[in-house]
């Protein structure tokens, strides 16, 4: 490595390529690495480099991004610095990264390159002598550099007169200015002013010590005439001057590119400053402030290089961020509310009450803490929406938290800072985005948490939802308290049977129920109709969709509980119109108008050679167009066709999606008594089965059940098959019940079913009818499905309340409390037709 000519570098040197920031020989520079080629070089050549030869590398200045690393190799600048690695930190956050600290050793230029992956590869040629200096000299320098060094030498000293001597960072330029050859302080100083990286690129590129002072020396003029200037217009006195111009952001040094331990100080203490105005002007509690003034001390001692640093600024980055005592005022005109809420959602009668209510609560006490209210109802009935637009109603900011799928309690409560890329939870992310400590923030999907090895996030969110707690609540990543207590929170679920009850505890239930058909049809002409058509393009003198069509769309092709099938289905009705309006149009041009005279006469195709004349303004949807674009209707099959022979009966079920209607189906042949059961059931519907079999057995005499043979049992010489369609949806709960002891029933007695009835309820050994939940889905299926008459036990009559007026009106309803009345309702003529001991009149309510 060493000549008698002075020292030599390798003549082949990997190659960093370096997007921001030049290498200058003499100074010392931090790089970033992130690009594929260059973490190639540091993990394979210095890393695992044994030898001082293997930490000099080429520091080649690149014009691409590294961020943009492709196979192809960008085109490098002609000459570059030959540099020694003497400190290599790596680090995962905010991505996998290695920060290099290289002192420049000498120019040098590439002959050739020899490889370009992993890393690049060269032939490099030395340009500058290296020599092992031990006192200042002057060898080799001729008289007219000799001129230029002294010229250059008093401006670098004119620039220190300027500047504070008991600062350690002019002290250290002082020492460096007194004990360096003059022929190198071109490229030291064009390092430590402040100059452009294309500035310090021409000083790179000037490869003779004259030309090098040449293109030195106007910086240092530049700098020097700067700090004259300011001095003028600032009108302060020598030494405070002396001291603000030493240590300002971005003055005479830039600590990015300077090669002393003394100027990131300087630089983090000008941040460290700025950071400490911002804590105490945060306005949080004391607990909080006493936190971050500690971490802010560790940050003012603490070298940038180090991982911890990044963590420690982003800690309080984020604590000066967060609305310790930024609100909204909320708005409480009552009325106002009331015609906002009546005008964004039709119906959801009770929800609107509940959030008026709050209005008026919060109107008389303004310290009243936030409720946490959870709607719960099947998808698409606007559970969601009614979020966003109680935010509205309140004039605060929403925020909306998906829960879905959250398996990790991390989510909620954040990580402890004890690793990279710890962050904070999803709640403390959201206040930081709304900006605000009182805004809606919406738990979507609460029911659908997940537990894993991470921990129960449903758990983590006990604190989070308990009103006695959230004033107080703890972050794992802030590890202060927040208060939570004027946060509204809406958490949206389908079923409450997932949610833990410790939490479900913690919030109040508002049920959300399906839409009624009529209520269907005035939502979509409100509010799908004009969206849709919207999005789509159209307007209404370009389509028209009838009620009775929408009435079609609702019962013959979605039958659904919520309305997103049918936003749908008008959807694939305006993209239908939308290809007709499009091929209908064509631009007047001087031909077509020509040829109107043409198309009076009949001829239209001279307007429209390649297709019909434009549609008629507004295309109207009826039963011909809707079967053209929706296809078949879905549901036609009514339920009287379903009840044609003895043995079957119409139940009523709940689901997360809504609540529908439930074929049970039976039939008997010779055997030994068993009973089979298909239909995908669960345990407890299998029990119902068995209950319904016993009970009847019990019964056969009194209500004349026999077998085909006349023996009393109806069971002997008989094995009864059980089936419930739909196979491939898991069915289980109690309310089956009656439906199958009516459905046996009907088999045993040879008698039909009324083609009107549905009905639910759980049933006991003795024949007694208990009550089950749902009723007001489970009536809004059998409305939507055609059914005349509903069967339910006596104990829920109080439910059949929140049915809407039009739903009460159309069905019968049946209160039963033992089975006696469930069979006597179920056939006509009562059940047996010659026993018939309860009268009819008395056991139906018309609601």
């Amino acid at each position: 490595m060493t000549s008698g000519e002075g020292i030599q570098i390798p003549s082949r040197l990997p190659l960093l390529l370096t997007h921001e920031g030049v290498l200058l020989p003499g100074s010392t520079v931090r790089f970033s690495v992130d690009s594929p080629r260059n973490m190639h070089l540091v993990s394979q050549r210095l890393l695992k480099g044994t030898s001082l030869k293997s930490t000099i590398i080429g520091v080649i200045p690149n014009t691409r991004d590294p961020e943009h690393d492709t196979d192809d190799l960008p085109t490098l600048h002609k000459i570059g610095t030959a540099g020694i690695a003497v400190q290599v930190v790596g680090s995962n956050w905010p991505k996998p990264h290695y920060t290099l600290l290289i002192t420049g050793l000498c120019r040098l230029s590439v002959s050739s390159l020899l490889k370009e992956r992993p890393f690049v590869l060269a032939e490099v040629k030395q340009l500058d002598k290296l020599e092992q200096y031990t006192t200042p000299a002057t060898k080799g320098v001729t008289a007219e550099d000799g001129e230029l060094s002294q010229k250059f030498y008093q401006a670098a000293v004119q620039l220190l007169g300027m500047l504070d001597m008991s600062v350690p960072v002019v002290a250290k330029f002082r020492r460096l200015l007194d004990s360096l050859p003059r022929e190198t302080l071109p490229d030291v100083v064009a390092s430590m002013i402040r100059t452009s990286n294309k500035e310090k690129l021409q000083v790179l590129d000037a490869v003779t010590l004259e030309e090098r002072f040449k293109k030195a020396l106007p910086m240092l003029t530049r700098q020097i005439e700067g700090l004259k200037l300011l001095q003028k217009t600032r009108k302060m006195s020598p030494d405070n001057e002396k001291r603000v111009l030493s240590v300002r952001k971005g003055g005479v040094f830039p600590g990015r590119q300077f090669n002393l331990e003394e100027e990131d100080e300087d630089d983090d203490g000008d941040y460290t400053a700025v950071l400490e105005r911002k804590v105490h002007g945060a306005n949080m509690p004391e607990a909080a402030l006493r936190v971050c003034l500690k971490e802010l001390k560790r940050l003012k001692k603490m070298p940038q290089s180090m991982p911890e640093y990044a963590l420690t600024r982003n800690y309080l980055d984020l604590m000066v961020e967060l609305p310790w005592s930024k609100s909204t005022k909320d708005c409480l005109d009552i009325r106002a509310a009331r015609t906002l809420l009546d005008n964004d959602h039709y119906a959801m009668d009770k929800l609107k009450r509940r959030v008026l209510e709050y209005l008026a609560v919060r109107q008389m006490k303004t310290s009243l803490k936030g409720p946490i209210l959870c709607f719960v109802g099947p998808p698409g009935v606007g559970k969601t929406s009614v979020g966003r637009s109680i935010a509205r109603t309140l004039g605060r900011e929403f925020h909306r938290i998906a829960l879905g799928g959250v398996c990790d309690q991390s989510d909620i409560r954040g990580h402890r800072r004890t690793y990279v890329g710890s962050m904070p939870g999803r709640i403390i992310n959201g206040l930081k985005a709304v900006g605000v400590n009182n805004p809606v923030f919406l738990l979507d999907e609460v029911d659908k948490l997940g537990k894993s090895l991470q921990g129960d996030p449903a758990a983590a969110l006990l604190e989070v939802l308990d009103p006695e707690q959230n004033h107080s609540f703890t972050d794992h990543y802030l590890n202060v308290a927040f208060d939570l207590s004027q946060v509204l929170f809406i958490a949206t679920a389908n079923s409450t049977a997932t949610i833990p009850p410790a939490l479900l505890d913690r919030m109040e239930v508002l049920q959300v129920p399906g839409y009624t058909q009529e209520e269907k049809v005035e939502i979509a002409h409100r509010h799908l109709i004009p969206n849709q058509l919207e999005q789509h393009g159209l307007t209404p003198q370009q389509l028209h969709i009838p009620q009775d069509t929408t009435q079609d769309i609702i019962s013959r092709y979605t039958q659904e509980a919520g309305v997103r099938s049918l936003e749908r289905k008008i959807g694939a009705i305006c993209r239908a119109v939308a290809v007709k309006v499009a091929e209908g149009y064509m631009p007047k041009t001087s031909e077509t108008l020509k040829s109107e005279n043409s198309m009076q006469q009949g001829d239209a195709a001279c307007v429209f050679p390649d297709k019909a004349a434009p549609p008629e303004m507004p295309i109207v949807i009826d039963h011909i167009a809707l079967k053209d674009i929706l296809g078949p209707p879905l549901f036609e099959m009514e339920v009287s066709e379903h009840l044609t022979l003895p043995g079957v009966a119409v139940g009523l079920a709940w689901t997360p999606l809504g609540g529908e209607i439930m074929f049970v189906e039976a039939s008997r042949m010779e055997g030994e008594g068993q009973l089979t059961l298909t239909g995908q059931l669960g345990d407890v519907m299998k029990e119902s089965a068995h209950l319904a079999i016993s009970w009847l057995r019990a019964n056969a005499k009194t209500y004349q059940l026999t077998n085909t043979v006349g023996a009393p049992d109806p069971l002997e010489g008989t094995d009864i098959h059980l089936h419930f369609p739909a196979g491939a949806v898991t069915k289980d709960g109690p309310s089956a019940g009656v439906t199958i002891v009516t459905c046996l029933a009907s088999l045993f007695s040879g008698r039909l079913v009324r083609s009107d009835v549905a009905m639910t309820g759980e049933i006991t050994l003795r024949g007694l009818v208990l009550p089950v939940g749902g009723i007001k889905d489970k009536a809004l299926a059998a409305h939507r499905a055609g059914v005349k008459r509903v069967i339910l036990p006596k104990r829920n009559e109080k439910d059949l309340e929140e049915l809407p007026a039009n739903v009460r009106a159309d069905l019968d309803f049946v209160t039963a409390t033992n089975l006696d009345e469930v069979l006597n309702a179920s056939f006509d003529g009562g059940f047996p037709a010659t026993t018939n001991t309860c009268s009819h009149t008395q056991l139906t309510s018309k609601l």
